[in-house]
């Protein structure tokens, strides 16, 4: 049935449930323990992890109750029958988890032990594999990152790989891929993003020396290459001839078809955060122009991608100056804005970092000063702009900066770091949604993943989620590339079912997909009740009735909760659908709106027109007038002189007509001398 099941089933969980089964000893491998299951586990989880074995290799119990069977027999049977029809990959990982939680460290105790790979039958028809070349080194197996002394130790169960990383389904465990191709320089406070299953690495720091190179890792044939990067000439952007300078302690984001390296440590600083784009399709470079009041330029601030903004914090800038200013860059209009926040916001800091959760809260967890290094969790309300600091449950990891996070749904991943004595070693995860701190896993000794300035993205292969780790410092310069696959259970806090969250918490709780709240609570209402079950195992006494009622209804209780959250769902379906109708009228309502506004500006042209035309005519009357009034006054000139004429010929004939003796003796000239 076992081997039916390893070669039918294209699980998530095969190869672990496989090797969980043989090491707690419910096959009849040579590794099993069946003779310890009594000893090592109580009545109860031993009966429920038999339950799940046989669910889980054999599917729905389909066999008639036992009746002159022992009570034993009989116990098991029920167990089996009270998980219904839970589908064969759910039984799976329920039987990991419930080993895990009872013998947290089986896995390194089964590896130490020599377990047989165990391959799926479906994944890998071949039992020979090729060997990878790494470097030009035969590579046919992935190396655990599991180290003692400083030193990295290859694991005896190791997963076999065929295609890079293609059957390897070790989950919550950091290991080392077969890479090939020129590795970069090695390198800390770098950019990386990554666009297309390539992760691109730029700048950094190199024994206090900034770079400038640009490196791509393709994550299906994990290959390094080097991007020859080009100065773009003059365009809109950029109107003179970009210097792109190294840099380090900037940030890149992938932005449409770009990288965007925002702000960062320089040579020469500007004034001002600066903003670089790389074309991918060009493969040139360009400084993007901004608007609006830009922030001081800095190193070491968090840049948080929020819908079509950047939201820019806290930072060190070229003075050593600690920063905790608020930017926002819109990047549809490349526009800058400063806000004051309400509330008490983080001290200042740089090297710390920060994930947005829900499209509205900005969280900055971390960090250092000059003086010391923090593990404090803040939390920014978008629309209502007001800090807070929440209350954290779960493990807290210890003050930390340098190190790099990323999101995976409503879970922020943190790996690396340090406090200027010892790095980080733990992978910690917080659930945004519950503020609840767990550890995904833990490496040993001085190695890459426990350093400062490394950095960390998500990538996808095989259609699963996978963290991709690079570079740091930790007394050396690192350039190695560190691969771990988020499992499900990384995704449930069971310390929620054992304590109730607190008040604080509801803010952040509430603005989570209540689709994905419902389901998430489920499964662990289901995990953490469905261990409540009384059992018993094989060489335990007879079961008692009070045990058999208690099955009963725990049973019914999960049930009636099931329909409650079936119907909670449908409700918030329902809500969704009118949601998307009204979506739908108030996009009818605008495009209406909009013809009218069309309208409204074609009747605004027509009267501009008009208005232009009374324009013209006003200032040709104008220089009409103009003219009339020299006319008017060309007129009166010349009536003056006329009447100064008139006047003049008038007082000669006065003059003439008194004359007599007088003017004789005067010497008027006769009258005939004046015609001539």
């Amino acid at each position: 049935m076992a081997t039916m099941a390893r070669a039918s089933s294209g699980l998530a969980y095969p190869e672990r449930f496989y090797a969980a089964a043989s090491y707690a000893g419910f096959d009849e491998s040579p590794n099993s323990n069946s003779k310890d299951i009594g000893s090592r586990f109580s009545n109860d989880v031993a009966l429920i992890l038999y339950a799940l074995y046989q669910q889980a290799t054999i599917g729905p119990c389909n066999v008639p109750k036992p009746s002159s069977w022992s009570p034993v027999e009989q116990g098991k049977w029920k167990s089996w029958q009270q998980l219904g029809n839970m589908i064969s990959t759910e039984a799976m990982r329920l039987f990991v988890k419930i080993l895990e939680e009872e013998e947290p460290g089986w896995y390194s105790r089964a590896s130490s032990s020599v377990l047989e790979p165990v391959i799926d039958v479906q994944m890998n028809h071949n039992s020979n594999v090729e060997p990878i070349t790494e470097n030009g080194n035969p590579f046919a197996e992935t190396k655990s990152i599991s180290a003692e002394n400083g030193s990295l130790m290859e694991t005896q169960e190791k997963d076999v790989v065929s295609e890079g990383l293609g059957s390897v389904v070790v989950y919550d465990q950091w290991i080392s891929p077969p890479i090939t191709g020129q590795c970069p320089k090695a390198r800390y406070e770098h950019g990386a993003a990554v666009v297309q299953d390539k992760m691109y690495i730029y700048g950094g720091n190199h024994n206090g020396r900034y770079l400038s190179d640009l490196h791509v890792l393709d994550l299906r044939s994990w290959t390094w290459s080097k991007v020859d990067a080009k100065v773009g000439s003059k365009s809109v952007e950029s109107p003179s001839p970009v210097n792109i300078g190294p840099c380090a302690g900037h940030s890149l984001i992938p932005w449409e078809n770009k990288l965007l390296s925002i702000a960062g440590h320089t040579k020469d600083p500007s004034e001002t955060i600066q903003v670089k784009a790389f074309d991918l399709q060009t493969g040139a470079w360009s400084m993007l122009k901004t608007f609006g009041k830009a922030p001081v330029s800095r190193g070491g601030q968090s840049v948080t991608l929020v819908g079509t903004t950047l939201v820019i914090f806290g930072g060190q800038d070229a003075k050593q100056t600690l920063l905790n200013d608020l930017h926002i860059l819109d990047l549809e209009t490349m526009t800058w804005d400063e806000f004051d926040a309400v509330g008490v916001p983080p001290s200042p800091r740089s090297d710390h970092a920060a994930a947005v959760h829900a499209e509205r809260y900005l969280l900055i967890f971390g960090g250092g000063s000059h003086a010391t290094c923090f593990s404090d969790l803040h939390v920014l309300d978008l629309q209502a702009m007001e800090w807070s600091r929440p209350t954290q449950q779960g493990e807290m990891p210890a003050p930390r900066a340098g190190h790099a996070g990323v999101t995976v749904g409503e879970n922020w991943f943190i790996v690396g770091g340090g406090d200027n004595k010892s790095g980080a070693s733990e992978t910690v995860v917080l659930n945004m949604s519950t503020l609840v701190w767990s550890v995904v896993t833990s490496v040993q000794g001085r190695v890459p993943l426990a350093s400062e300035g490394l950095s960390l993205v998500v990538g996808s292969f095989n259609g699963e989620d996978i963290l991709v780790s690079f570079g740091g410092y930790n007394g050396r310069y690192n350039s190695e590339v560190n691969v771990l696959k988020p499992s499900h259970k990384s995704t449930l806090q069971s310390k929620i079912m054992e304590s109730p969250v607190p008040d604080s918490v509801s803010a952040v709780h509430n603005a989570t997909n209540p689709t994905r709240d419902l389901e998430s609570e489920f499964e662990v209402g289901q995990e953490g009740k469905i261990r409540e079950i009384v059992m018993d195992n094989v060489d335990s006494e007879p079961m008692k009735p009070k045990g058999e009622e208690t099955s009963e209804r725990i049973i019914a209780t999960l049930k009636a909760e099931k329909e409650e959250l079936e119907s909670s769902l449908n409700k918030e379906k329902l809500q969704s659908l009118q949601i998307k109708q009204e979506l739908t009228e108030a996009e009818t309502r605008n495009t209406d709106l909009y013809k009218e506004l069309q309208s409204v500006r074609g009747q605004l042209a027509a009267e501009q027109s008009r208005c232009f035309k009374l324009e013209v005519d006003v200032a040709e009357l104008r220089q009409k007038l103009q003219t009339m009034e020299t006319l008017q006054k060309e007129v009166e000139l010349l009536q003056r002189q006329k009447a100064a004429s008139e006047q003049a010929a008038l007082n000669a004939k006065q003059r003439q007509g008194s004359g007599g003796v007088w003017g004789w003796l005067a010497g008027s000239p006769p009258q005939n001398a004046d015609e001539a």
